[in-house]
């Protein structure tokens, strides 16, 4: 993800508020707007950084960009909707689980779409919204927690992966319709990758599983977003109606 740029805040607190959604695009992603809803469309692609700084040469989406700007959203009032575009390879645990239950626990509307693959941590990523979308062609990698570089070989080290292993199957199957011991049979399974553990689902496998709720495109993505800021917008008025 782009690094931020810098911009001259102007003078005046209404030209401040003025500037919130220019931020906002400045951060290297699109507002769209519609008589039917204004749409904020976030990528998370490459790897998900966490506490560790990757290289300049790999493609990463930053924790520390993508929180603030999910609370951002959640309270500008020009933004409708969040569309979560999702190909990444996964990435830091913490990280991606941070990012994904600030998602579930928006009140905007939000729908994610699965493009080319949402693998690894990738995975509570692309279920955390309220409505969740694959492409056909997409695939989900589903493989147990692993560490890479020097591990302490004692017991407490395998009880902690395993203990962070729980976190993601419980996150998984309470954001979806899968359930724990499925999803965990996933992430167990051998024979099917040849240097590891785990499963490669695809769309409509994935769809089947429960994992995802639907198959899709660009466009019904945008189309689950604009049906749940109708509604939206249906039961704020159905609200104010009966204050009065």
């Amino acid at each position: 993800m782009e690094e931020d740029t810098k911009t001259t805040a102007p003078e005046g607190e209404n030209d401040h508020q003025n500037t919130s959604s220019q931020r906002i695009v400045d951060f290297g992603s699109a507002v769209s707007r519609s008589k039917r809803g204004n749409i904020y469309t976030l990528t998370i692609v490459g790897q998900v950084e966490g506490h560790q700084v990757l290289p300049e040469t790999a493609k990463s989406t930053k924790y520390e960009h993508v929180m603030p700007l999910l609370a951002s959203l959640e309270q500008d009032e020009e933004i409708d909707g969040v569309l979560l575009l999702l190909n990444t390879v996964g990435g830091d645990i913490e990280a991606g689980l941070g990012i994904a239950e600030l998602i579930a626990g928006m009140r905007k509307p939000t729908a994610s779409l699965v493009l080319g693959g949402g693998h690894s941590i990738g995975v509570p990523l692309a279920v955390a919204p309220k409505v969740s979308m694959i492409v056909p062609s997409a695939s989900m990698t589903i493989h147990p927690v692993r560490m890479n570089g020097t591990v302490i070989a004692a017991p407490q080290t395998f009880n902690y992966f395993e203990r962070i292993q729980e976190r993601i199957v419980s996150f998984v199957a309470k954001n979806s319709n899968i359930s724990e011991k499925k999803f965990l049979n996933l992430m167990l399974k051998t024979g099917e990758m040849a240097a590891d553990v785990g499963s490669v689902i695809y769309g409509e496998e994935a769809v089947n599983l429960g994992l995802i709720d639907r198959i899709g495109g660009l466009s019904d993505a945008l189309e689950s977003l604009y049906q749940q800021i109708a509604q939206a917008r249906q039961e704020r008025e159905k609200t104010l109606v009966q204050t009065r």
